[in-house]
């Protein structure tokens, strides 16, 4: 059964994704949906964690804006 799982799992994976690391700075770009318009939205800041779980895997990024950390 999990060997289905992990065959699905790779096959949905992208492929081409920029590499980085803790400490990288990256902008992350976020659509925002306002009403019935939609728009991108840039982020920047430092990487401070990454999971690596396959499909499931995130990062969280740390931004300090007017003295406060975000």
């Amino acid at each position: 059964m999990s060997n289905i799982i992990k065959a699905l799992e790779e096959e949905q994976m992208k492929s081409g994704l920029p590499k980085f690391a803790p400490g990288d700075t990256v902008v992350v770009q976020v659509k925002v949906k306002e009403g019935d318009r939609e728009r991108l939205q840039a982020f920047e800041g430092v990487v401070i964690a990454i999971r690596n779980r396959g499909l499931h895997s995130a990062f969280t990024v740390r931004k300090i804006s007017n003295g406060e950390g975000v």
